[in-house]
């Protein structure tokens, strides 16, 4: 396994800067926000940025090996929105093929409390990523669908169910276990059970607990209101989660791909130190557990 930083933790740096704290810190590879207006970003209205960003990757030493786009529209009813939304992640996904990474996260749609006509909007999530698995397929990149609040697979048990629905081996699973545990959704247990054999990608964070009994709240899909948050962020190994069991569990597994460090800085930053520290740090903790967890002969 490889890990990797992502640039959502590089807040008020450019893409050279971001690449380049990634390699100061000890990281092998970079996943990037595919977004406009934010600094350290492929922006999507700009053509000539996934030409730029590959050779700044090249002149860095840092490759990108994942694409963080944040379109919700590809389960709305609404035909130009529908649409609007999967040309976005068609773009999105020639830009991964020009920058060579291979993968793109997936937020799948936008579902909050309280909003109507689930199997319509279900029927049009799915129906967009079987079109976009074409394209994904034909560029090399595997589509990774995020368990995700305020979209529809929070849950380990949606993410499974949408993507053997699609059914392509273009679209598997992005497990992130801090966000089913914050949502109070299923542990890492449950969540293999479900998901395990979909797993395409790795998101890696931490945190800890104001209120453990406090019910889940998130209006928004990108992140959680300050007000809304019954959680605060830290680095990699001084939160709650059990690291060492989820990597142990995916080493057995056979995964072998990226691990990346979501450092949460450009929403939190009040609780996590600056990233040239956190990055460094979280590195360190990953680092010591792949090293306890794999077996020399295969790092």
């Amino acid at each position: 396994m490889i890990i990797a930083g992502h640039t959502l933790g590089t807040p008020g740096r450019d893409l050279p800067e971001a690449l380049r704290l990634f390699k100061n810190a000890g990281l092998d590879a970079a996943e990037v926000i595919y977004q406009d207006d934010y600094s350290a970003a492929i922006t999507p209205s700009d053509p000539r940025a996934p030409r730029a960003a590959a050779a700044i990757a090249d002149a860095e030493g840092m490759p990108i090996i994942a694409l963080t786009p944040y379109t919700t529209s590809i389960n709305s009813l609404d035909q130009t929105s529908w649409h609007a939304g999967i040309d976005e992640f068609k773009r999105c996904i020639a830009a991964a093929h020009e920058v060579g990474a291979t993968r793109v996260r997936v937020y799948a749609g936008a579902w909050h409390p309280g909003d109507a006509d689930h199997s319509a909007h279900w029927d049009r999530l799915a129906a967009a990523l079987r079109q976009l698995s074409a394209d994904a397929a034909q560029a090399g990149v595997v589509l990774c669908v995020e368990n995700h609040f305020g979209t529809m697979t929070q849950t380990a048990s949606d993410t499974a169910r949408l993507v053997r629905e699609v059914d392509s081996p273009a679209v598997r699973v992005l497990y992130d276990q801090a966000n089913l545990t914050f949502t109070h959704d299923e542990d890492w247990t449950d969540a293999f059970a479900m998901q395990g054999d979909l797993i395409g990608h790795v998101h890696v964070k931490d945190l800890v607990f104001k209120d453990p009994t406090a019910p889940f709240r998130a209006s928004d899909t990108a992140r959680v209101k300050p007000e809304e948050r019954a959680i605060r962020s830290r680095v990699v190994g001084t939160g709650v989660l059990p690291w060492p069991d989820v990597i142990g569990e995916l080493v057995q597994r056979g995964y072998d791909g990226a691990l990346t460090l979501e450092y949460e800085y450009r929403w939190h930053p009040q609780d996590l130190p600056e990233p040239e520290i956190g990055f460094t740090e979280s590195a360190r903790a990953l680092r010591a557990i792949l090293e306890a967890k794999v077996p020399a002969h295969e790092r």
